[in-house]
């Protein structure tokens, strides 16, 4: 190795921070979403409870796994599919049985593509 240990140091450094840098301005990005979406969503319900956001995220769940797992424009066909599935079984079905239908889709979804609709099968090495 005939580098000088003093441009290793410094390359290494600022490739670390770049990246850490990168997540960290990530994640705090993230958490400020999720806060303002908490706080949207607790001003329309008159009590908070510790089952206030269960349904969002169950949904948020459910929209990924539609899409498939890992796949950004998946989970993207997959929440437009949720909300476009939920709003017909609201307007032409029932009101009440509308979450059941939007699960009962997604297992079926699920039976017929396992990975999702624009996910990729993986194989497992053993």
């Amino acid at each position: 190795m005939a580098c000088a240990p003093f441009t290793v140091a410094i390359f290494n450094t600022s490739f670390a921070s770049t990246a850490e840098a990168s997540i960290s301005l990530t994640f705090a990005i993230g958490s400020a979403l999720a806060a303002i979406a908490g706080m949207l969503l607790c001003s329309s319900y008159p009590a908070l409870t510790p089952y206030t956001g269960s349904m969002p995220g169950i949904r948020a769940f459910t929209a990924a796994v539609f899409g498939g797992i890992g796949s950004i424009p998946g989970a993207m066909l997959g929440g437009i599919l949720l909300g476009v599935i939920e709003t017909f079984s609201k307007a032409y079905l029932s009101p009440q049985f509308s979450d059941a239908i939007v699960f009962a889709v997604l297992i079926v979804i699920l039976l017929v593509k396992p990975a999702g609709l624009l996910g990729k099968q993986v194989q497992e090495k053993v």
